[in-house]
């Protein structure tokens, strides 16, 4: 539990069937908005994929599916009899366009991307995570609490269970998803050396705007 959630994403020596995996994921050929970001992870020893925002990832396999949240949401959707899972990470609930940056576009890809391999939705679970308030002074706005509810409404709606979640608060978060077991880790940050996901939560903020602690351990979900 006290485990530092670290990651390296050089190769470098390290386990050659995790290596060889990545290398792997690496040559194969990437839909749309599918995460490619594929690395060695050497704390875990493990083929890891780092999820950027508006991007989505599916396997069946024992590597690690990885990104870090502000106001954003990662969901984790898991079929425990097909043994199939996936993240995504979206920035706002809806918007215009087909863009995995939206929750309402996101959690449909997400679904469907399981679908075609295999699950079941009527066998998924969800855990989720983020919609932090990150940025100080911008509470107002509430753009990670409209997210949390967004995708708390959104799976009610399709009768995906939620098993477990860590949302909302001031912190953000580092994600790390099992697809193979369904297993979940997420390490809240402290609140400084965030440049980028602030960056990242003011962005998001500009698209809903009207016009004229420390860090802590890592918990198991």
């Amino acid at each position: 539990m006290s485990t530092p959630l670290a990651s390296a994403p050089s190769i470098g020596l390290g386990n050659p069937v995790a290596v060889a995996k990545v290398n792997q994921l690496k040559a194969q050929p990437r839909k749309q908005g599918e995460a490619s970001f594929f690395f060695y992870d050497a704390h875990f020893k493990n083929a890891a994929v780092k999820i950027l925002p508006g991007e989505y990832f599916v396997d069946q396999e024992d590597l690690l599916v990885m990104t870090t949240l502000g106001s954003c949401i990662a969901a984790c959707l898991w079929d425990r009899v097909a043994k199939v899972g996936g993240m995504n990470h979206f920035m706002l609930p809806e918007g215009n366009g087909d863009s995995g940056r939206y929750g309402s576009f996101a959690m449909e890809l997400l679904i469907n991307e399981m679908m075609k391999r295999g699950a079941s939705k009527a066998r998924m679970e969800a855990k989720i995570f983020g919609g932090g308030a990150v940025i100080s002074g911008m509470n107002s706005l509430n753009v990670g609490e409209r997210n949390t509810n967004f995708v708390i409404d959104f799976l009610k709606l399709e009768r995906i269970p939620i098993v477990s979640k860590d949302v909302m608060d001031v912190y953000p978060r580092k994600v790390c998803f099992l697809p193979a077991s369904g297993k979940a880790m997420v390490k809240r940050l402290a609140p400084t050396n965030t440049d980028a996901l602030v960056q990242q939560d003011k962005a998001a903020i500009q698209k809903v705007q009207p016009v004229a602690s420390s860090g802590g351990s890592i918990d198991l979900f």
